[in-house]
Parts: C-alpha cells; structure tokens; sequence
C-alpha cells in the first residue's frame, strides 16, 4: 500500500478513507479540500460539502480521491439525469444542478484570467442554455467488445475502458437513430470489431453529423482497411429508417494510434456534404469539418464576436485561425474586407465554398500557418481595423500576436475554447499596450466542465466600457 509522507510523517494512504470539507472546484470539476493542510482533489465532490472519500491516488503535493458518501450535501447537487452518469466519461458535471454549473463555469474563467494572466476585468455570467440537452450535432462512438459482444458507446473517463450505452442525453436524436442501426448491423452480420491492444479487426468507430437546421444526417464508420463487408446492407438499411440520410463514408484509419479519424475518406453513397446553417448563412460539412458542435449556443457565441467587433462596413478585419469560415462569412456581412487564415488545407477548400454558396465576395482565404501568415500580410502592407482569433485549445502562437499588435487595431476580439490559454494570450497583449475590457463565457457544452469564452481587447488609449 503506497503511503504519502511529509516531512517525515505518514500523511494519507492509498485506500485510506478521510473526511473532507470541499472548499472550491478544480477546472474540470473535481471538488478541493484539505486533509491536514495537504490538497485533495475529490472525483464527484461539489464546493461547500462535507464527503467521506477514498484516497486513490498520491503525490508529492496533491492526492486524488473519490467520493465514497456525501456527509453533508450542496443545495446545488442533483440526481444525474442519465443513467451512464456514474461510469460514461462524457458528462462529468450531471451532480451540478444547471445554475451549478453555470456558477461554476464563470467563476472557472475569472479564476483561470486572475491566477496565470494577472488580468483583472469584468468577467460577465456565463449564458447558458434553456434547454441544455440533445444539442451535440456530432458524436464519436467508440466500437469494442465486451463479454464477446460488440457493443457501442463511449469510453470511462480517464480510460480506453468502454461503456456499453443504448441513449445519451447531449446527443442529437437523429444521431442517435443512426448509431444505433450500426450496432444492429454490426451485430447481425458479426461485423469484426478492431482490437486496439493487437491492432486486428476492423470498424474502429462511428461517426456521425446532423445539420440540426436541415436535418440531414451523414455516417461515417472508421476502419482498420479499406473496405467492410455487408456495406449494401447497411446503406439500405439508413435510406429505409433514415428519412435525412445524406452522406455514408470509410474514413481509412489503418495506423497504431489513439487518433480517431484517419486523413482518407471514401464517399460509398450519396453526395460529399451534408448542409447546416448559422443563422442564414448556409455551411457545407464534410467529414473532416471543423463546425461548433452546438447549433443553439454557436449563434450566441458568434454574434458576442460581432457586437463585439463593432463593425460598421469601413473595416478591414482578419480572423485567424478560422476553419471552414464560420466567423469569417458572419463577420463580412459587416465589414468592408475580412482575411480568414487557416493551415489546413481541406477547411481552407470548404470555407472558398461557403463564401461562394453563399454570395459572399469580399473575403479572402489564405492557407498556411496564423503565425506565418500574419507577419507575411503586415510586410505586404496589409493593416487590420479589428482582428478575430478563434484559436484551438493551446492557444495563440506568440508570431501570430506579436504580428497582430504590429497592425495595431483599434480592438481584438478573442473566441477561446480553453480558459488557461486565454489568460496566458492576454496577458501577452496587456503587456504590449492593449487592454482587456470583458470576456463573456458561453455554455456551449452543458454537463462537462468546458466552457467558450468570447473576450474584448481594446488599445488601451482609447479603451472604453461596453454594455453587453
């Protein structure tokens, strides 16, 4: 049994099972408490209980723990509304009531801004959701055996141990309704399931998409190859039961690796895309397509960004990091020009598309890297009146924003999916005359701990206060 020591005493143990009052939330929800001074990070504990916990793990400056009974409960702790709750990994936060999770979301941004950024700013309330279920137009169902049996769901938190499930809560019904005629199939016609730890067998994962405005539905299963027996039969099957059925891909994912999509797909029925819009801006998706998963909460986060852009139709404005072009193709209906950067060349082919299918000319693709792209417009001459960023979880590169301050816009507006690394950028951009003026969270993804963040940066001369 491992023990921890501190200073020469025996402090906790694995096993050992200790009373802890939770005193705060950990960024992906876990609750804090101290045993004798020392932190303990409790699985499944909310701020201001009192648990019995099961010490599982220990290191030099933390352990972890797992709640074994709550002692004394929060007014905010509810009975998970899905039944997978306990073991499925996706939905860590189903104790949280909805206004739990909405407190604890904004207080996760303003403790992210003032601990790695310094920045001290007006951090408004998180804008959830009325209804914060079925909204995931995308799933990835992981596909394994158990007992013998294959089986489809999604993985253990913090595993590649799979959890069997027959409903989800979050996801699309239209999604759902499809999976769930792959496992049919899968079973009748023993389709073989891939085996990670051998790298033998075949269909890896399905994946499917939803246009939850056109209700078009696109399937794509991931295997182990380059073709799947009893396709035929499958594909009738979707065009009998699935009255929005678009789009049935292979994506061929052949490598030893935890990566679910691999770079080639083949289109075995129907037409290469599938339709969605934001607002009436009109998107084709493909299977590689980087769209917000969350149709409701995408149209709240993106005009955040334009009334935070304030355009007036004289703006020259580049969005880096833009993808397929959502926020660019939101952001021309305003300004006179926008340059959407992005380094992957398939995104940058749809967003040409999008602009065109939706008659809109006065955007600019450029395929490369942001932090290459952005010193590459400034020597040309280029200069931004407003510049958007809607980069990936690890944040801006430092070219792109050192390029960015160069142009010295008047503002910057920030879309961040991760909170550490956006207090990191703005620190960045404080630091070089620029001032933070508020950040707005977004609940695009309710029952987990993440949380978008859409924030104002103005040049700090002509800073002044917004109402939102």
């Amino acid at each position: 049994m491992r023990k921890l020591s501190f200073g020469g005493e025996v402090m906790l143990q694995i096993g050992q099972k200790v009373e802890i009052g939770i005193t705060g939330m950990a960024h992906e929800g876990q609750g804090v408490g101290r045993v004798d001074g020392f932190a303990v990070f409790v699985e499944g504990a909310l701020n201001g209980e009192k648990v019995l916990a099961r010490i599982e793990k220990v290191s030099k400056n933390y352990a972890i723990a797992r709640v074994e009974n709550i002692i004394v409960p929060s007014p905010e702790r509810v009975e998970p509304p899905c039944p997978y709750a306990e073991k499925c990994g996706g939905c860590s936060l189903q104790h949280l009531s909805y206004k739990g999770q909405i407190e604890f979301k904004t207080q996760k941004v303003k403790d992210n801004l003032e601990r790695i950024g310094h920045i001290r700013t007006t951090v408004l309330e998180t804008i959830g959701m009325d209804s914060p279920f079925k909204y995931r137009n995308k799933a990835q169902y992981p596909v394994g055996k158990k007992e013998g049996r294959a089986v489809l769901g999604f993985y253990k938190k913090r595993s590649h141990e799979l959890v069997p499930i027959r409903s989800c809560l979050i996801q699309h019904d239209l999604s759902w309704q499809v999976a769930e005629l792959v496992a049919e199939w899968v079973k009748k016609y023993q389709i073989p399931i891939y085996d990670e730890i051998n790298h033998e067998g075949l269909l890896r994962h399905v994946v499917t998409r939803v246009g939850a405005k056109t209700g078009e539905a696109m399937l794509v299963l991931v295997i182990n190859g380059r073709k799947i027996p009893h396709l035929k039969e499958l594909i009738g099957a979707l065009k009998t039961k699935v009255q929005g059925l678009k789009s049935v891909y292979l994506n061929i994912n052949m490598k030893k690796t935890n990566v679910i999509m691999g770079e080639e797909n083949i289109l075995v029925y129907g037409k290469p895309y599938i339709i969605d819009f934001i607002e009436e801006i009109k998107f084709t998706l493909s299977p590689n397509s980087f769209f917000q998963v969350n149709p409701v909460q995408v149209e709240v986060l993106y005009n955040k960004a334009l009334e935070y852009a304030a355009l007036t139709g004289e703006e020259t404005v580049i969005d880096a990091y833009c993808g397929i072009g959502t926020i660019t193709l939101f952001l021309a209906r305003k300004a006179k020009r926008v340059y959407g950067i992005e380094l992957v060349p398939d995104a940058v082919k749809d967003a040409r598309k999008n602009a065109r299918l939706n008659g809109i000319e006065n955007v600019e693709f450029i395929e490369g890297a942001a932090e290459e792209i952005m010193p590459r417009l400034l020597k040309q001459g280029v200069r931004a009146d407003v510049i958007v960023v809607d980069p990936p979880r690890r944040g801006c590169e430092e070219g792109l924003l050192e390029a960015a301050v160069k142009m010295n816009p008047s503002r910057m507006v920030y879309v961040s999916c991760n909170p550490a690394t956006l207090a990191r950028d703005l620190r960045f951009l404080e630091d070089r005359d620029y001032e933070t003026e508020l950040v707005q969270p977004v609940d695009m993804f309710p029952f987990t701990h993440h949380v978008e963040c859409v924030a104002l940066i103005r040049k700090k001369q002509v800073s002044r206060s917004i109402k939102s």
